[in-house]
């Protein structure tokens, strides 16, 4: 027979184990974990000599106290001291839950984001909470023209069904940004309009003059399964990877909302590459869970290697 202690014990064990995995979820690992993700990978058909290494911030989703400015100027600088050839960031600057006590708003995500340094610049695309609405769920949308301005003033490119040509070492290369993939997505709720997007992948690479190598950023991954393989590399965030992950069972509600293969890290398909950053904030909840805030690191004409570097913010 169990006594009376032993009982109570056990009893208040799984409560006790209960209340503190909630702390940890909720107080510790989305607000004081910052990890640097590290991937490196040589593409098929990559340049001899072109070596590249990019800081890549998503899904930042500002709003106190979760995501203050402040906090957003430590996540650039942590990024700057990546040393970067250039900072790629992939959407969703605004909020992405209603448990916000203060708005962050554009002039402050710029400001806070205009830290970033490096040599061959910083360049964005927007996501479908920048679309939605404004710094806050329950604000109306202004069609992005407060967070355009704010990453232009902090010196940040953004791309929507363009491209820019770099050069590192005299060897070019190319940056593509999509347009939002779900920009009409509460629209076609309503409508049942057939197309949801801005993105015209088509369109963006039609303004690629040469061979040289191409990096696509798109916001959302769906894209992968028809970028051609003139994309050496496709980078994307929207998923949080997955943002709470539980023990042996892994991300379910990621895996159920876009796919086993389409919630998180490096996935290859047929000879291609993508890339899917767990990214900064949360949605839905302020909640992550085996899942910390990252930035990624990308090193591409590099030997393959991953691993991940845990800090405080």
């Amino acid at each position: 027979m169990i006594d009376r202690r032993r009982f109570l014990s056990r009893g208040l064990a799984l409560p006790l184990l209960g209340a503190s995995t909630a702390v940890y979820a909720i107080g510790i690992e989305p607000n004081f974990i910052l990890k640097v993700k590290r991937y490196a990978l040589t593409p098929a058909g990559w340049p001899a000599g072109l070596h590249l290494r990019f800081a890549v911030i998503s899904d930042i989703h500002a709003g106190e106290p979760f995501m203050s400015a402040a906090r957003i100027r430590r996540i650039a600088q942590a990024a700057n001291a990546l040393n970067p050839d250039a900072v790629l960031l992939l959407g969703d600057f605004n909020a992405g839950h209603f448990f916000v006590t203060r708005a962050v708003d554009s002039q402050q995500v710029g400001e806070a984001l205009s830290a970033l340094r490096a040599p061959l610049g910083c360049y964005a695309v927007l996501g479908n909470h920048d679309w939605w609405h404004g710094p806050l769920l329950t604000s109306p949308s202004d069609g992005t023209v407060a967070i355009r301005r704010a990453l232009r003033q902090a010196g940040i490119v953004v791309l929507e069904n363009d491209a820019v040509a770099l050069a590192k070492d005299g060897k070019g290369f190319w940056i593509v940004g999509l347009a939002d993939q779900l920009i009409d997505a509460m629209a076609q709720i309503d409508s049942g309009a057939q197309k949801v997007g801005g993105d015209d992948l088509d369109g963006a690479l039609a303004k690629v003059s040469d061979d040289a190598p191409v990096i696509l950023l798109a916001h959302e991954p769906m894209i992968f399964r028809s970028a051609p393989q003139r994309i050496a590399l496709t980078l994307c965030g929207h998923t949080h990877g997955g943002q709470v992950n539980l023990p042996l069972l892994g991300p379910v509600v990621g895996d159920l909302r876009f796919g086993a293969d389409f919630v998180y890290g490096h996935v290859e398909l047929g000879g291609r590459n993508m890339i899917i950053s767990g990214g900064l904030g949360e949605s839905v909840a302020p909640v992550r869970f085996l899942r910390p805030p990252e930035i990624v690191e990308v090193e591409l004409g590099a030997p393959a290697n991953e691993t991940a570097q845990l800090s405080g913010l």
